[in-house]
């Protein structure tokens, strides 16, 4: 499942409410806000202050091509310190750095 952005309410929540629902308005709103990676809550308030709930698919891709990146740094890294290698060739990483970008960029494109 792709994983999508989630936005958390950065505030102390102090206030207790208790609110009644009809069955089928609960679990058309739960669905929606599992739909978007958000707890009842965190759905329910956002949506009452009129805030943009957005969802990015496909991001997940890009991050672990991402994370695979800076891997291969770090091993490169390594095996200079260790005096392995001295120059490495990063012609390869840089290419995937750009093609993970070129994602990166289309789906902050499709966004906004």
């Amino acid at each position: 499942m792709p994983q999508k952005a989630r936005f958390k309410i950065k505030t102390n929540k102090t206030k207790v409410i208790a609110m009644r629902f009809r069955e089928s308005d609960y679990a058309a709103i739960k669905k929606k806000a599992t739909k978007v990676n958000m707890n009842f809550t965190e759905f329910v308030t956002l949506s009452a202050l009129d805030k943009q709930i957005v969802v990015i698919d496909g991001l997940s891709e890009v991050l672990k091509e991402q994370k695979a990146i800076g891997r291969n740094i770090n091993q490169l890294t390594t095996l200079c310190n260790m005096g392995k290698i001295t120059c490495p060739d990063l012609q390869e990483v840089k290419q995937k750095y750009t093609q993970m970008l070129a994602v990166l960029n289309e789906i902050v494109r499709r966004c906004c």
